[in-house]
Parts: structure tokens; sequence; C-alpha cells
């Protein structure tokens, strides 16, 4: 209940969807959303979240910034009821999501090689997946951003497969299919602690880096911006980000 609290919170931000530089180009059928759904099959001890949209689903990408600071990020995004500590993460405040990500100007997977051409740092432009702990954040105009965390801290406690940023993300290496006007992951069932009843609601979003020096050479944000925020939302399933859907079971 704390959880779902917490979420609407969230839904006037999102709504109020202001212009930025850039966001509207990606506003498109894309990602709009048709359905969303996530489906347990016991034979392969697994959920498949998928995401079914107007368009192409996976097939537009950002334009590379040329840097990290400034650098584009799209999304479709789970938002779950799911607590942190199911996937690694110590405990904390926070909505956990899954995110489907696309970012050329960087890759934050070191232990996969999504392309399969040998190189582990190519990767950023091909759909990938993060685990992230999401908080209100009205400084940027989607109304959220990831949590972050002093480096310092070493009371934080972050998954094994996290690619070492100060901030609540995870690089689980879930396979990602985009498939026609559908883009699914699989997750297996112990990744998430064998936690198959959650409830979750898609986003679908235009998200930036900041890393406050106008270089793009760090992975630190400044303290005046995220370092990874949500600039403009373009769908989100429910409507109201209520988070009504439950898993359906694959017999």
């Amino acid at each position: 209940m704390k959880k779902l609290i917490f979420i609407t919170v969230f839904i006037a931000s999102f709504f109020d969807l202001y212009a930025c530089e850039n966001c509207s180009n990606y506003d498109n059928k894309d990602f709009q959303i048709k359905n969303a759904s996530v489906t347990h099959h016991p034979w392969i001890a697994a959920t498949v979240w998928e995401v079914e949209v107007e368009g192409l689903a996976g097939n537009t990408k950002p334009v590379p910034a040329g840097q990290l600071n400034g650098a584009p990020v799209l999304g479709y995004v789970f938002p779950t009821n799911l607590s942190p500590e199911v996937v690694g993460f110590g405990k904390a405040e926070g909505i956990l999501a899954l995110a489907l990500t696309s970012h050329p100007d960087f890759d934050d997977t070191p232990l996969w090689d999504e392309s399969g051409d040998g190189n582990y740092h190519n990767d950023g432009a091909i759909w990938h997946p993060h685990w992230v702990v999401l908080n209100q954040d009205d400084r940027v105009e989607g109304g959220f951003s990831v949590k972050e965390f002093d480096p310092q801290d070493e009371s934080v406690v972050m998954p094994p497969t996290n690619p070492g940023m100060p901030m609540y993300m995870d690089s689980p290496g879930f396979q990602i299919i985009t498939d026609g006007n559908k883009i699914r992951v699989v997750v297996p069932d112990y990744r998430i602690r064998f936690n198959t009843d959650l409830k979750f609601d898609v986003v679908t979003c235009f998200m930036m880096v900041n890393t406050g020096d106008g270089e793009g050479d760090s992975s630190h944000g400044n303290g005046d911006m995220p370092m990874l925020g949500v600039y403009k939302v373009y769908g989100v399933a429910s409507g109201d980000l209520s988070l009504p859907y439950s898993v359906k079971k694959q017999n």
C-alpha cells in the first residue's frame, strides 16, 4: 500500500508533458502502447514481459549526441510493486522498474556482448534491460529520475551485475526480442527471487544523461540535475500509472 501511495504522487508529473529539445522527434507510433503483459511460463521457469505498440517496437532509436553528457535514452519501462531487494539492491525507497533501453552514445552493460561481435563495449544502441529504482524528481520535465547515491557510502548494496555508476541501476543481461509491433524480455524466476505474482504497468519515455561537466567524460551528475532523468513520457499503458496489471499464468 505504501508503494502504491508513493506511485500516485507521480501521476501529475507524468502527464505534465513539457516540451524538451529533441523529445518530440521520437513521439511516434513505435512508442504508442496497445497492450502490455507479463506471462509466467513454468516449463522454462521464467516470465516474459511484453509491450505491443501501434508501430514497430524497438524500430526507433536515439540519434547520438556524440558524448555522454546530454546523451539521449529511449525506453519501454515496466514499473512494478517489487521491492528493490528482490533483484539484489539493498533496502531503498523508490519504485523498482525494468527498463528496456537504447542509447548509442555509451555502453553500460560491460558483462554482456549483445551484438555477439566479441566487443563488449559497443552495444549501447541495441535494446537491453536495466533494473532501476525510480524516485520522483521535480528537476526534470518528466517528473522522475533514477535514484542516486554517494559513491563513498559503503552501506549501499548493489547487484554484482551493476555497471559501476553511482545510481540504483543494474545491467542483468536478460534476452530482449523485437518482433514486429512487440518487444519482449525474458526474466528467469530465480532472478526475481521467484516473486512471480507482481503487479506492473508500462511507460514509454525519453530520458537523458547529465554528467555535469559538459565534456561527456564523466559518469557523475553535478547535483543540479539527475544523472539519468525522464524528460518526456509518450504513453502509459494503464492511463493512470496505477499498476493494475497482474502476471498471466501459462500452463
